[in-house]
């Protein structure tokens, strides 16, 4: 029995022309007629022929009715739902198939259909691939929204949830960055404390002329180089690992905030489809107890035989409409999971690719004080060469000759 649809009073159909065994009439939203094999979840507009051989249906009709989503088409009109509701890779045997399409049998609906995560999609091999809603790019909007296997078990892993864990990833990747600069904070830092230590050994300070001149310097440029890495080291610490640290606290509140707003829409949507298959129970036992009521009438007419069909098709009536109400709900929900789904799909998108672009800056950044620190070490050392140049041993002699001579050569008067 199709749910969320109240049939036709008894004796509607048999008036003109009698359906073979298994099917029923019903109504759509719209106030177009179908046909519904009740033994094999077929579905068709045509009218279905009591003449053997002649099929039920011409062809499929794809085009009437808009594709149905969760097991229940956007209008509201339901499509045979699935077999189950659970949260995972589930049968689909005539879950979503379109009114307007005929199946010969569950066989080919199982393979023309797939239900994952309350979401009813065609096979990807007997189904052309959906349209992208953003076809020029690799768009997390439209990649996402099946399940896929979990490598490390056989359950499954909501598409939702795989861009959370790249998201999850993504922070912890900026937390081992800011982690290794700072480690090279504290190579930096205690590699200009080691050289102006250095910078201060009396090792060698005697030495004297060009050479010694030559010699002072080396042991100032120590000292230089040492300031130039001090000031490399807190410039990374202010200009690449406090800001990779800052956008990561925010980052980890946008993602916060984007996990649990997709959580919550799905557990509704989770607990309007429990709604509808409880109503769609609902609505086959009222018609059952209408059916067989009206077996009854045909037996044995009475006035309290009328009363009952009355009161069953009042109550068959009442539980339809209550159908059609949790169909509406679901729909409404399943319509706000989708608009979310899109909208924080795009923003997970544009943290990553905001993630990606501050890395990318300061680790430019990064090279750029690379960069500048080996400039002016170059720079500590360029007074080194120029005095090495003129380092001159000869003059280096006269000066020290001048400085501690004790007295000219003589020749000495010898006497014969």
């Amino acid at each position: 029995m199709k749910p969320g649809m109240v049939p036709p009073p008894p004796g509607e159909e048999s008036q003109t022309v009698v359906l073979p065994p298994g099917w029923q009439s019903y109504l759509s939203p719209q106030g177009r007629r179908y046909y519904v094999n009740t033994a094999t979840n077929e579905t068709t507009w045509e009218r279905p022929s009591s003449v053997p051989g002649i099929p039920a249906s011409p062809g499929p009709h794809r085009s009437s009715l808009p594709p149905t989503v969760n097991g229940y088409h956007a209008s509201g009109t339901p499509a045979h739902p699935p077999e189950t509701a659970h949260m995972s890779l589930r049968k689909s045997a005539g879950d979503s198939q379109n009114l307007g399409s005929s199946s010969p049998s569950k066989k080919q609906s199982k393979e023309n259909t797939i239900t994952i995560n309350c979401v009813t999609f065609p096979h990807p091999d007997t189904m052309p691939e959906q349209q992208l809603l953003k076809p020029t790019e690799w768009s997390y909007c439209d990649y996402f929204w099946a399940d896929k296997k979990d490598p490390q078990g056989n359950g499954t892993v909501a598409g939702f949830e795989l861009l959370l864990q790249k998201q999850l990833k993504g922070k912890q990747m900026q937390k081992e960055m800011s982690e290794f600069i700072r480690e090279r904070i504290k190579i930096e830092e205690e590699y200009a404390k080691n050289l102006a230590k250095l910078s201060q050994n009396s090792l060698a300070a005697q030495e004297e002329g060009s050479l010694g001149e030559a010699w002072a310097q080396v042991k100032k440029s120590l000292a230089d180089e040492a300031e130039v890495h001090l000031k490399f080291s807190a410039k990374l610490h202010s200009e690449v690992e406090k800001p990779l640290m800052n956008f990561r606290e925010n980052f980890k509140k946008d993602m916060k905030k984007c996990d649990h707003h997709i959580a919550d829409l799905r557990k509704q949507l989770a607990s309007r489809y429990a709604a509808v298959e409880k109503a769609r129970k609902a609505l086959t036992e009222r018609q059952r107890d209408l059916e067989m009521k009206t077996q009854q009438l045909e037996i044995k007419l009475s006035n309290k035989t009328e009363e009952d069909i009355k009161k069953a098709r009042r109550k068959s009536t009442q539980a339809g409409d209550d159908l059609m109400r949790c169909v509406d709900l679901y729909n409404q929900a399943q319509s706000k999971w989708f608009e979310e789904m899109v909208t924080t799909t795009l923003e997970l998108e544009r943290l990553e690719v905001e993630r990606v672009e501050m890395i990318r800056q300061h680790l430019c950044q990064y090279t750029q004080l690379r960069h500048e620190t080996d400039m002016f070490n170059q720079s500590t050392v360029e007074p080194v060469d120029q005095l090495l140049r003129k380092v001159d041993p000869a003059r280096d002699r006269e000066l020290w000759v001048r400085e501690h001579k004790t007295g000219n050569i003589r020749p000495v008067d010898m006497e014969i």
